[in-house]
C-alpha cells in the first residue's frame, strides 16, 4: 500500500512538477474513496526558502530524515547541475536500500542518475535532455521516447504533464484503478496514458536553409490527401530527382517518403482530437491509401493505435470541476 510520500526539493526546483506531486499524493481525497497519503516536502534545511526555477520560494517544513520513512521518495524537476548535495545523494541512496520506491519527474532522473539508482535500469527523462543524460550516466537504460518507465522500485517519467500519468500509474499500482480513476477525474486529465505512449512532439515544417524547397514543402502539407512521388515533387521543385532527393535531406533531415508520413500521421492525429471522422475517412483524406496502413504508420510514429490516441485525446466536454 502506498500510504506516505516524501517529496525532495533542491533550490531552482521547478513549481509545476513539484505542483503534480502535490496534486496527485497531496490533496486529502478521502471524501472520494481514495485512501489517505502521508505526503510531505523536505529539504535540507526545513523552514528555509528554497528558490524555484520561476522566482518565487517554497518553504520545506521538514528535513531529509523523512526519507527514511515515506513509502515514495519522489524528485521533481530542478535545475541539472554538475554536482548535487551529498546529503541528498545519501538520503536517496538509504531509501533504495531499505525498499522505497522513487519516483522522478522530468530532469529529477539526473538527481536519481547521480545517485548511481539507475546503473543498469530502464528509465527515461525529458526528451530534451537526453544525450546530456546518456553523457552522465551511460550505463543507464534510457528510453526517450516514451511518457514513463515503470521498473519496479523506480518510476521515471518524461518532461512535466507525463510525471501526472507517472504518478496515476503509481497510484493505480499501489490503490487500484479506482483510487487513481477518481483523482484523475478532479484534475480533468486523461486517467490512463500507457507508459510506452511516444512523448509528443510536433514536427512542423523546418525552417530550411534554402528558399527552393520551402514552397514544396508548403504545397505538401496542403496536399496531404494526393498522391505523391519524387519525380513529381522534383519537377515542382524544378530538379532532377537526384538533386531534389539530396536536397530535401540535407534540408528536413530525412526522406520524402518518411516526411510525408509523419505529416500525414500528425494530420490524423488533429483529426483524432477534433472530429467523430471514422478511421477509414481519416485514412482518405491524410493520404493512406487504407485505414491498415494508417494504423501501422500511426502506431510507429506516435506509439499507440488511433483508437487507444482518440480515446485518450478527443475532445470531451463532461470533465467534471476539480
Amino acid at each position: 500500500m502506498l500510504r506516505s510520500v516524501a517529496a525532495v526539493v533542491l533550490d531552482d526546483v521547478a513549481p509545476f512538477e513539484l505542483g503534480v506531486l502535490c496534486e496527485v499524493f497531496g490533496l486529502d481525497r478521502t471524501a472520494d474513496g481514495v485512501p489517505p497519503v502521508d505526503f510531505r516536502i523536505c529539504g535540507q534545511r526545513p523552514g528555509e526558502p528554497v528558490r524555484t526555477s520561476v522566482g518565487m520560494q517554497v518553504v520545506p517544513p521538514h528535513g531529509l530524515d523523512e526519507l527514511s520513512r515515506a513509502d515514495v521518495v519522489a524528485v521533481p524537476a530542478a535545475q541539472i547541475r554538475e554536482h548535487y548535495p551529498p546529503e541528498v545523494l545519501d538520503g536517496l541512496r538509504a531509501a533504495a536500500a531499505r525498499g522505497a520506491t522513487l519516483l522522478s519527474v522530468c530532469s529529477g532522473a539526473f538527481l536519481l542518475g547521480a545517485a548511481g539508482l539507475l546503473d543498469g535500469r530502464r528509465c527515461t527523462t525529458h526528451w530534451y535532455y537526453a544525450s546530456e543524460f546518456r553523457r552522465r550516466f551511460p550505463t543507464a537504460r534510457l528510453d526517450p521516447d516514451v511518457l514513463y518507465v515503470d521498473d519496479g522500485d523506480v518510476v521515471t517519467s518524461a518532461g512535466t504533464a507525463a510525471g501526472i500519468d507517472a504518478c496515476l500509474h503509481l497510484v493505480r499500482r499501489e490503490l487500484g484503478s479506482a483510487a487513481a480513476m477518481r483523482i484523475a477525474r478532479r484534475m480533468v486529465v486523461p486517467p490512463q496514458r500507457d507508459g510506452g505512449q511516444r512523448q509528443f512532439i510536433d514536427l512542423p515544417v523546418p525552417d530550411c536553409t534554402g528558399a527552393s524547397l520551402e514552397p514544396v514543402l508548403a504545397w505538401m502539407q496542403e496536399s496531404l490527401d494526393v498522391e505523391h512521388d519524387v519525380a513529381g515533387l522534383a519537377a515542382r521543385a524544378r530538379m532532377s530527382p537526384r538533386t531534389f532527393a539530396r536536397r530535401f535531406v540535407a534540408e528536413t533531415g530525412t526522406t520524402p517518403h518518411q516526411w510525408l508520413a509523419t505529416q500525414r500521421v500528425l494530420h490524423a492525429r488533429r483529426l483524432l482530437e477534433d472530429t467523430e471522422l471514422g478511421i477509414e475517412q481519416i485514412a482518405r483524406e491524410c493520404g493512406f491509401s487504407t485505414a491498415a496502413l494508417l494504423r501501422h504508420h500511426f502506431r510507429r510514429i506516435v506509439g499507440v493505435p488511433p483508437r487507444d490516441y482518440r480515446r485518450t485525446f478527443a475532445r470531451s466536454t463532461d470533465a467534471a470541476p476539480r
